[in-house]
């Protein structure tokens, strides 16, 4: 007697294979717990769970790895620590620069206060010979003199051909607002004797940013005329919070947000002023907004100033102000101070075209 032999076809393997995985799949979902699920408050507070955040694919190579590695610093309090006022992790960043750009460096007093003048070595160009701009340095009205005035400076002076003075001004906890707006107003009033208002720009990161605003403000209130363009870097023209708070802080710095309520600023500096004085917070105050200059703002999506800069231009553009906004992708606070990246050359292409449209040349 003859047994059949059985030879399944292509079809009957497939569905085999088919009900195979699906029960595999089930025994599978059975075992795995729950994903976690994004909760919402009645009033719009949403509670996420853990996440696991890789750095931009739209980063360059070279901006991963600086990504990386500036949060890696970020958890060690020796490399953010100062020597002088330079933070340990940026002196490689400002040994970088020195080998790169070619600039002259002299100490000098401007209006009775302490600058630093860079000028770049192959001289300034003629479209540049009336011009100056005036940086006002980052570091949390506390710190990073000269560190991150040079890492501000060195590249604009040299790749735009241009004189740059970084302001020394006053800082706390041994001083208090305003004296870091009396000191640019010093400054100012003495370069207005060489140049002519609207030939003159002038720009910073962080609290150089914020400083930026509130000479203008400042200038307004004391009778002096509006610079020709300002660049607000990785700040607002007005305090911190929104989303940035709680997304970009901890993306960008590694840190855990501040406490307390979202918008005021932590400063020693500001610790007698009232925090909604236009001084202070030019954002509070339309009618001063109203009279900026041309202001650019420059800021990365990690950046835990990018709402504030959001909001300054939206505000500025609401009041008839010619502003431009410029977001880096993936980027953090102050991310252009190692030239090495590609963002940041792209970032110094459009603060020197900016001013170089805004400013007067004769």
């Amino acid at each position: 007697m003859m047994t059949a032999s059985f030879r399944p076809n292509s079809r009957t393997v497939f569905a085999l294979a088919f009900v195979l995985a699906a029960v595999l799949a089930h025994a599978t979902a059975q075992d795995a717990p729950a994903p976690a699920k994004v909760t919402v408050d009645a009033d719009g507070t949403v509670h996420v769970p853990p996440l696991t955040v890789p750095t931009s694919s739209f980063l360059s190579p070279e901006a991963k790895a600086y990504v990386a590695q500036h949060l890696i610093q970020m958890q060690d309090p020796e490399l953010v620590r100062q020597d002088h006022g330079v933070p340990y992790f940026m002196k490689p960043f400002i040994e970088r620069d020195n080998a790169l750009f070619a600039v002259e460096k002299k100490d000098i007093q401007i209006g009775g206060v302490h600058v630093v003048e860079y000028t770049p070595r192959d001289g300034i160009s003629a479209r540049n010979e009336h011009r100056v701009l005036v940086n006002l340095h980052g570091g949390g009205f506390s710190g990073c003199w000269p560190g991150c005035a040079e890492l501000e400076s060195i590249p604009i002076a040299a790749l735009m051909r241009i004189k740059v003075i970084t302001v020394d001004y006053r800082e706390g906890p041994d001083n208090k607002f305003p004296a870091a707006s009396e000191d640019v107003a010093s400054v100012y009033s003495r370069l207005l004797k060489t140049y002519k208002p609207r030939s003159i720009g002038i720009y910073g990161c962080s609290a150089g940013g914020m400083l930026t605003a509130m000479s203008v403000a400042w200038f307004q209130a004391h009778g002096l005329p509006a610079p020709g363009a300002i660049g607000i870097y990785c700040a607002s023209a007005g305090g911190f919070g929104g989303d940035a708070a709680y997304t970009a802080s901890p993306l960008g710095e590694a840190r855990v947000p501040p406490a307390g309520p979202p918008g005021t600023m932590a400063l020693g500096y500001f610790s007698t002023a009232r925090m909604h004085d236009p001084l202070v917070s030019p954002l509070d105050s339309p009618a001063v907004l109203a009279k900026f200059p041309p202001t650019l703002l420059v800021t990365g999506t990690r950046d835990f100033a990018y709402s504030g800069a959001i909001y300054t231009h939206e505000q500025l553009v609401k009041l008839g102000v010619d502003a431009e906004l410029h977001v880096w992708e993936g980027l953090f606070h102050g991310f252009f101070y190692n030239a090495d990246v590609p963002e940041s050359r792209d970032a110094f292409n459009v603060m020197i075209k900016f001013f170089d449209r805004h400013l007067a040349s004769d």
